[in-house]
């Protein structure tokens, strides 16, 4: 199951993908089974399909609570650059995932919430503008409370 995850979390069919993106989020929850394929994941964080991108997202963020080798201090400025992805679903995503690395790295909060309060929106359309905004605030909202 767990070879060759890159493959499969890329398989042209996104059903089987997403599914297999939803378990090892469910999974990296509640173990770490999944964070020794961590360098994998991140691999994952520039693919031209923007489908990837949202699942590999939400995936190293579940496993920043296991990060414990601090594998995300290599990849957090990947990662940050996808606030204002091309796509913004991808970009909302981005915003939502990075309360959860907050919550699992503090010493990243910084950071996070100065890309968050620089990102340039103005590349979006005026009907997903509103929606990143409102998303920004919240994960904003959550930081500042940690």
């Amino acid at each position: 199951m767990k070879e060759n995850i890159v493959a499969k979390l890329t398989a042209k069919d996104d059903k089987y993908a997403c599914a297999l993106a939803d378990k090892i989020i469910s999974e990296s929850q509640e173990t770490d089974e999944w964070y020794e394929y961590f360098n994998d994941f991140a691999s994952l964080l520039n693919h031209p399909k923007s489908l990837v991108r949202n699942r590999v997202l939400y995936i190293l963020a579940a496993n920043a609570q296991w990060d414990e080798e601090n594998h995300f201090d290599l990849i957090i400025s990947d990662f940050l650059t996808h606030i204002t992805d091309e796509k913004p679903i991808t970009a909302r995503q981005c915003i939502k995932a990075l309360a959860q690395v907050g919550v699992a790295k503090p010493q990243y909060i910084p950071r996070i919430l100065s890309c968050l309060q620089g990102a340039d929106l103005s590349k979006y359309k005026d009907s997903m503008r509103p929606l990143i905004e409102k998303d920004i605030a919240e994960t904003e909202k959550i930081l500042k409370t940690l």
